[in-house]
């Protein structure tokens, strides 16, 4: 019997194939089901012209079986088989598709088969250390036998098979330091592959296995039995009409796939063609993953081609700021590439991820909508990652996020978007005021809160870290500014109430620079008409608030922000005439009064004091 070489480059392209073309080595099972799925493929579609064939849809099947004594793993379809030209031109010349040839010659026929490359097989030396095929043709008398153990060649012999069909027995290699390659000869690990991988071919995936039933003739007692189980649940729910499915069935394919045990707030699932043609089923989930906001978080759909897995997580489907968003999308036009693992060209998908981050965000407006209890209970889960997206890329995507953001509210303490501000502002406010702290008791400690209030405008609370950054970004919603009510462009003043404040200050500038020369840390003292009660308080000058300085300095590497501050005196209050009379009687009182006012200001914005002993001093000799 002579060894025939492979009619390419064969050790070089066969190493290739090997060690090279697929990064994990249990995508074989995978490459190897789809071959077989193709193989019935084709005499299913022959059986629909010819009755011969004998056989109807619910007779096929693809069946796996392991032997552990022999190290050998068995996977055999009763598909169409192959001649020995066949054997010859398929697997005897590497990167030639039978499957490709068989749809170019059905071209006009609607007919789904998986494979275009024909390297799949090849994948199977991965895990073996000789490769056994065994195969007769449908319509051929004579079986015959393909046998490799790798790049030294193959031989093609005679065999004796009493079905149309194919086995491919791999002959499994031997255990290294590096891979347990008993791993594939386990029942359960391989039942474990078909659903991973193949959970949606639409045939059935068949393996027996042992199982202990209660003895029939001795009571008490176990026997063991040999039961068929079918690994693969064959049809995929996405490609079922919605009408079909419940929302159980929704719910428990969440809970089942992505391991939640809360149910989603929201399922989208939809089938999309044109340029693009793909199913989706997308979740909403209701809470945030343990791992949400750690660096070891992933984002991404899978992707499965024809019912197959491509990829666990494709993260090109999903953008940053809907990166909480769990689902799939199984398309049939995505280029892949050689060894189905990454794709060629990422047009199609781009045009994928354009229609589903569509989808994802009609879905979320019409949550906020409808349902706004459970939109106000998704926000609080992720509403963090749709501020960074307003935020990140130079706010790129504002456009597309800003009427999904909700905010705390000065008004009942309820949340409210930036259209419902809005359209509920009073005639005579011009701006969309917001104040940042750590939490809303805090916010509302504020003194400049307190002002804005009476005059009746509305205050959001920012609260999140992020939101500061965010609203900044925006800059403005229906042409109407946002403005830190801590900050030097707020004003709520008249025009009569402007003058007269400025008359004041410019009357006490000499004192308002004595008092500067007292203070490391401000730019300026003044007087100001922004308090009702309170005597002082800092307002931020520039584009640093004192929020976005505690933000900056706690990143790694970006210690040494500096928000500008100025330290505003209420002058209606007692302490603006003290303060005067202080300066024109007592200058060293007067400047720990500066001293004494700065510090205070600082505690009531929630900022630290430079000098607690300084500040314990003071007080102590004031009293």
């Amino acid at each position: 019997m002579k060894t025939k070489q492979f009619k390419a480059e064969s050790k070089k392209l066969l190493d290739l194939m090997i060690n090279s073309i697929y990064t994990h080595k249990e995508i074989f099972l995978r490459e190897l089901i789809s071959n077989a799925s193709d193989a019935i493929d084709k005499l299913y579609f022959r059986s629909l012209t010819d009755d011969k064939v004998g056989l109807g849809k619910d007779d096929f099947c693809i069946r796996i079986t392991p032997d552990k004594e022999s190290r050998t793993l068995t996977i055999s379809d009763n598909g169409i088989g192959m001649t020995a030209e066949e054997l010859e031109n398929n697997l005897g010349v590497i990167a030639k598709s039978g499957s490709q040839k068989f749809k170019a010659e059905n071209a006009d026929e609607n007919i789904d088969i998986i494979g275009q490359f024909g390297v799949g097989f090849y994948s199977a030396f991965m895990v073996s250390k000789c490769v056994k095929v065994i195969t007769k043709a449908y319509g051929s008398d004579e079986a015959f036998c393909w046998e490799s153990k790798g790049a030294e060649g193959y031989t093609v012999t005679p065999a004796e098979k009493d079905s149309v069909g194919t086995e491919i027995i791999l002959y499994v290699s031997d255990n290294t330091e590096e891979v347990n390659y008993d791993e594939f000869l386990d029942q359960y690990r391989l039942s474990a592959l078909v659903k991973k991988y193949s959970n949606y071919i639409r045939y059935p995936i068949r393996m027996e296995f042992e199982t202990k039933v209660p003895s029939e003739e001795n009571e008490g007692e176990y026997e063991t039995v040999i039961k068929d189980r079918t690994l693969n649940s064959m049809m995929p729910l996405w490609k079922r009409a919605k009408n079909e499915i419940s929302d159980e069935e929704y719910n428990s394919f969440y809970r089942d796939v992505f391991y939640d045990y809360e149910e989603p707030v929201r399922v989208i699932h939809s089938k999309t063609e044109g340029q693009a043609t793909y199913n989706a089923l997308l979740y909403i989930p209701s809470h945030a993953p343990f791992d949400y906001y750690s660096k070891n978080y992933e984002k991404g759909l899978q992707l499965f081609s024809k019912g197959v897995l491509i990829t666990e997580k494709c993260s090109e489907l999903l953008p940053d700021y809907f990166n909480f968003v769990k689902g799939l999308v199984d398309s049939e036009d995505l280029s892949l590439n050689i060894s189905r693992e990454m794709l060629q060209h990422d047009h199609q998908l781009k045009l994928i991820s354009r229609t589903i981050e569509k989808k994802i965000k009609s879905e979320l407006i019409k949550m906020l909508n409808t349902d706004r209890e459970k939109y106000e209970k998704f926000f609080e889960a992720f509403g963090t990652s749709l501020k960074f997206g307003v935020y990140s890329d130079y706010g790129m995507h504002k456009d597309e996020l800003t009427d999904l953001l909700i905010f705390k509210s000065s008004k009942d303490n309820s949340c409210v978007t930036l259209k419902e501000y809005v359209d509920s502002m009073p005639s005579e406010q011009k701006s969309i005021y917001y104040a940042a702290g750590e939490t809303v008791d805090r916010i509302e400690m504020l003194p400049q809160v307190e002002k804005v209030k009476d005059k009746g405008f509305d205050i959001l609370y920012l609260t999140d870290y992020v939101d500061e950054f965010a609203v900044k970004t925006i800059m403005a919603y229906e042409d109407k500014t946002f403005v830190n009510i801590c900050a030097d462009e707020a004003d709520l003043d008249t025009e009569e109430e402007k003058n007269a404040l400025n008359t004041e200050n410019e009357e006490n500038k000499d004192m308002f620079d004595f008092m500067k020369e007292s203070l490391s840390g401000v730019s300026s003292v003044r007087f100001t008409n922004k308090l009702k009660n309170h005597p002082v308080c800092l307002t931020n000058e520039g584009a640093i608030s004192a929020e976005m300085e505690k933000v900056l300095n706690s990143m790694p590497g970006s210690g040494g922000v500096k928000a500008e501050y100025v330290l505003e005196i209420n002058v209606s209050h007692p302490i603006a005439e003290k303060l005067k009379d202080l300066y024109n009687d007592n200058k060293d009182k007067l400047s720990d009064y500066a001293k004494l006012l700065y510090n205070q200001a600082r505690l009531i914005g929630g900022l630290t004091i430079k000098d607690p002993a300084e500040f314990s001093k003071l007080i102590c000799d004031l009293m």
